[in-house]
């Protein structure tokens, strides 16, 4: 098996490239293997920095003013790390060279493992964000301060993270509060502040208006009954991604000439954000997935079969050669 799956998409780039030579392709068309920093958003909160600032869907200015949870800045971090940020900003020339982009990613979800396939494409991103709640209350003793006199905005956290999932339930989507900060974070201490994160996707654009709507009012409503004081700043949103039909039949076409199959590659759409999508609206974008036994993602525990990524980097060199060497 092929453990913590993130490089996924850069390894098979590489060895599809070495696929590609073992079989004596003749390059028409020039071919580059790119890595772009900071997909997931981790650090700075705002996922795909890399392919946003390419794409000027993020400008310098913007970039410079992200910080992370320590106050640590993006231009302080990279020349931390011995890059130079003054190089950062869009590129278009680069862009307009493209002809087509396409990203391998192992599937997150079971879709493939469902329908049995080893590969697919895919069809959209679904629209999401990312949102922070700011529940303020007032810090006091645990031990000493009846009940009734708390303004404890955990209780309003709490009450709304459970909101959450009701909504999304509701309208077919997911909204997950997976990152908390507290204030003053102490176990004998009522917290004066507490902060948590929302990410909500659905499958179209109304569906995740609806939910994040619903959260939003449920939870002023349950701190207006407990004396909390509320804010919400969306941090980031990606709109749905509709990926070029031209560019997805071509792979679909490519991929069944090499294996002689008569059968439709399955298409399957994504609730997770990638680079390809940022860059969709720029250039014509494609994804493959491979499948994903278990549907665990962002974990350890995420994992390919190594024949099923072998597979995904023969598919993965069947298009680039159909795209690149013809």
């Amino acid at each position: 098996m092929w453990q913590s799956l993130r490089p996924i998409g850069v390894v098979s780039a590489f060895a599809a490239l070495d696929e590609l030579r073992s079989r004596g392709a003749v390059f028409r068309k020039p071919l580059a293997i790119v890595n772009f920093g900071d997909e997931e958003g981790a650090r700075f909160g705002l996922a795909c920095v890399g392919s946003r600032l390419t794409a000027g869907r993020l400008t310098k200015e913007q970039a410079y003013e992200l910080r992370d949870a320590d106050g640590i800045s993006l231009p302080q971090a990279m020349e931390a790390a011995g890059y130079d940020p003054a190089a950062i900003g869009p590129d278009p020339e680069r862009l307009a060279r493209i002809g087509a982009f396409v990203e391998l990613h192992v599937e997150q979800g079971r879709a493939l493992d469902l329908s049995g396939d080893a590969v697919g494409l895919a069809s959209a991103i679904w629209p999401h964000g990312r949102w922070r709640y700011d529940f303020a209350g007032e810090a006091n003793h645990a031990g000493t301060t009846r009940l009734v006199d708390r303004r404890d905005p955990m209780l309003t956290y709490a009450e709304t993270v459970l909101a959450a999932r009701r909504e999304a339930e509701l309208a077919g989507a997911v909204a997950t509060f997976g990152k908390i900060a507290v204030e003053p974070n102490g176990v004998n201490a009522i917290p004066s502040l507490v902060r948590g994160w929302l990410d909500a996707r659905a499958a179209d654009q109304g569906a995740l208006d609806k939910v994040v709507t619903g959260i939003e009012a449920e939870a002023r409503a349950y701190a207006d009954r407990h004396g909390i004081d509320l804010t919400v700043v969306r941090e980031s949103f990606t709109p749905i991604v509709d990926f070029s039909h031209t560019l997805r039949d071509e792979l679909s076409r490519l991929l069944g000439e090499q294996t002689g199959s008569t059968g439709k590659v399955p298409v399957l759409g994504t609730g997770a954000g990638h680079d390809a999508g940022i860059l969709s609206e720029s250039i014509p974008t494609a994804m493959l997935f491979v499948r994903n036994p278990t549907g665990v993602s962002h974990s350890p525990a995420e994992f390919a079969a190594e024949d099923d990524c072998a597979a995904g980097v023969l598919a993965l060199a069947d298009v680039l050669e159909g795209l690149a060497c013809r």
